[in-house]
């Protein structure tokens, strides 16, 4: 892939595999984010006239431009890639199924439409669904417009007890799972029903198109990218974890061949080893949280734990942890994400060129 936006796309894929297998090359690979507020470029495109903010969301065409207008005249340094994703929401894969979302000006969310267990008979996955149909629209657009300037991704899809949840309501799903279980069951099957169909389908568009595999986590392959997650696991015990989530896991990563577990909080710490004991999960993103979860070098104990388990692992960090941090840790298998202004990325690579 050519890339006038990433010259050395190419070096910086290396990069990325190479961490996949627990290896590094030169360097150990970042990206960067929050990086565009030093620059002068107007990065905007018209608002347009519409009557509600869904309106605004559902114009695929202004959606794209608007990306395209943020990348104008932005370097994309270490393993940062000019990508667009095709977005409703993180849970549109809900709405696919007819529930409905509701929009606000940054993201959506769900709502919850299984009131009684006879609603389940309602949710039904149909091509003609206009969240559906809608990403349809935003992917064939940006694939239009993108050649020689970014890459283009799939959209965000939480299948499984997420999907549940979303349909539920994660307070009454808790309950469920004492009360009814094997409706919670029913309903995670009806949830992993058209998951990997249309995760296919996804694949099969962006690959014919020249892309590599990837969505919202930014980091891209050249196979089968999936990035599976169970937040509402932190709710639950390991047991029920293992009952009503494990099944699919097992399911969506034996049919991806690059696969990043979400590992969102510390309440999901208590499920690690059950995850870490899938050969099919390459790597852990840890997310540490906010507040008392920073700062990052508390957490040392399970990013080390999952570094023995023989899985590679995303980090984020602020820049001030940067050097405790590289101190602490042999650099094989870790792929920094830092928050950091334009002007001082290089020199972080610089310090990364030093980390052995």
């Amino acid at each position: 892939m050519e890339l006038r936006t990433k010259p050395d796309f190419e070096l910086a894929m290396n990069r990325v595999h190479a961490w996949f297998n627990r290896q590094v090359i030169d360097r150990p690979p970042i990206g960067f984010s929050g990086h565009t507020s030093d620059f002068s470029v107007d990065r905007t495109v018209p608002d347009r006239d519409w009557p509600d903010l869904k309106a605004r969301w559902f114009d695929a065409e202004y959606q794209v431009d608007k990306f395209f207008a943020s990348i104008q005249g932005i370097p994309f340094y270490g393993e940062t890639f000019p990508m667009f994703c095709p977005n409703l929401g993180p849970n549109v894969y809900a709405a696919f199924y007819g529930a409905e979302l509701e929009f606000g000006e940054d993201t959506s969310w769900v709502e919850h439409c299984i009131h009684a267990w006879d609603d389940i008979s309602r949710l039904k996955f149909s091509p003609g669904n206009v969240y559906y149909q809608k990403i349809e629209e935003l992917t064939r657009i940006a694939l239009q417009k993108c050649p020689g300037e970014f890459m283009v991704g799939y959209t965000d899809m939480h299948a499984s007890l997420d999907c549940a949840a979303d349909w539920r309501n994660p307070q009454m799903l808790c309950m469920d799972l004492i009360d009814a279980p094997e409706k919670v069951h029913e309903l995670v099957a009806l949830a992993q029903e058209n998951f990997l169909p249309l995760y296919d389908h996804y694949n099969a568009v962006l690959a014919e198109h020249g892309q590599p595999s990837f969505n919202w986590m930014g980091i891209p392959a050249f196979g089968k990218m999936h990035v599976p997650s169970c937040d509402f696991g932190s709710l639950i015990s390991s047991e029920d974890f293992d009952s009503f989530y494990l099944p699919s896991l097992i399911r969506e990563v034996k049919h991806t061949t690059h696969n990043i577990f979400h590992l969102d909080g510390k309440g999901m710490i208590r499920h690690l080893d059950s995850i870490l004991e899938r050969p099919e999960i390459q790597a852990i993103q840890w997310v540490q949280g906010v507040g008392d979860d920073y700062p990052i070098m508390q957490w040392l104990p399970v990013i080390k734990r999952i570094r023995a388990a023989e899985k590679s692992v995303v980090v984020n960090l602020q820049v001030e942890e940067l050097n405790e941090f590289m101190a602490s840790v042999n650099p094989e298998g870790i792929f920094l994400c830092v928050s950091a202004p334009v002007k001082i990325q290089p020199d972080i690579i610089k310090r990364l060129e030093t980390w052995t």
